[in-house]
């Protein structure tokens, strides 16, 4: 140990810095990945990952289901209900609502744990993409730098198209056409309103409502939705208003 101290001494500089170039790095890594998938849709997500692992434990042959749709083929019913449902404020917002991580805040303190994130559609696909389902202060600030970059590169509507190919389903099931013909044997172009409320109230549960798909809880929560949907707005709903030829009046 004590031949330890002076080597330590001599280079401890550079393991301060160490850390900090190591964070900056994988920082970089996110923003130039996000820069691809502008236009290039992802392959999988850490999540997707993440469950296909814990699949395979007990079946080694396990497969995914998931297939992507574009987004203009998506049913603007489900569209607006998983908007009314997660986050109705998403076109309008700048990626993070601070008054929903108060509120969170909050909560947690109550709890004396981790219950509650209040993420935004884009934080829920900055941690889908890269970060695990694990909960911590930390995991939360590199959500928040993922959102951002986000945010940075991407218009409403293409967060909006990854997060609804990329987001978990149910046992397995990632993206809203798998899900569509999992639950009701159609693609998510053809969702009604009361199919698409049903699957935008299986969020942030899939895995247990896939299982426990009598829930009254689930059957509710589909009722408020199918209420709230109609005024649900949704990127491309959102257009800048025209701009006004600016009149000078002329001096006589």
């Amino acid at each position: 140990m004590k031949s330890l101290i002076p080597w330590i001494i001599k280079y401890r500089w550079w393991l301060i810095a160490a850390p900090f170039a190591l964070l900056i790095a994988l920082q970089l890594y996110y923003f130039v990945q996000i820069a691809w998938w502008v236009n290039f849709n992802p392959s999988s997500t850490s999540f997707m990952r993440e469950q296909l692992s814990v699949l395979r434990e007990k079946n080694p042959n396990a497969q995914l289901q998931h297939q992507w749709i574009p987004y203009r083929k998506i049913s603007s019913n489900l569209k607006r209900a998983i908007i009314a449902s997660e986050d109705s404020n998403f076109a309008t917002h700048e990626g993070v609502e601070w008054s929903g991580i108060l509120r969170a805040y909050k909560t947690n303190s109550r709890k004396g744990k981790i219950v509650s994130g209040g993420s935004t559609i884009t934080q829920q696909l900055a941690k889908n993409l890269f970060l695990s389902s694990s909960r911590s202060y930390f995991r939360k600030l590199q959500e928040l730098a993922i959102t951002y970059m986000l945010e940075f590169w991407m218009d409403k509507e293409r967060i909006y198209e990854l997060y609804l190919n990329l987001v978990e389903y149910g046992v397995g099931v990632f993206g809203c056409e798998a899900a569509s013909r999992h639950y009701y044997g159609i693609s998510a172009a053809n969702l009604n309103p009361a199919q698409a409320a049903r699957l935008a109230a299986l969020l942030p549960k899939p895995r247990y409502f896939d299982t426990h798909r009598n829930s009254a809880y689930l059957a509710h929560k589909t009722s408020l939705i199918l209420q709230r949907m109609r005024a649900a707005k949704t990127p491309e709903s959102i257009k800048p208003a025209p701009q006004q030829p600016v009149r000078r009046r002329i001096r006589r």
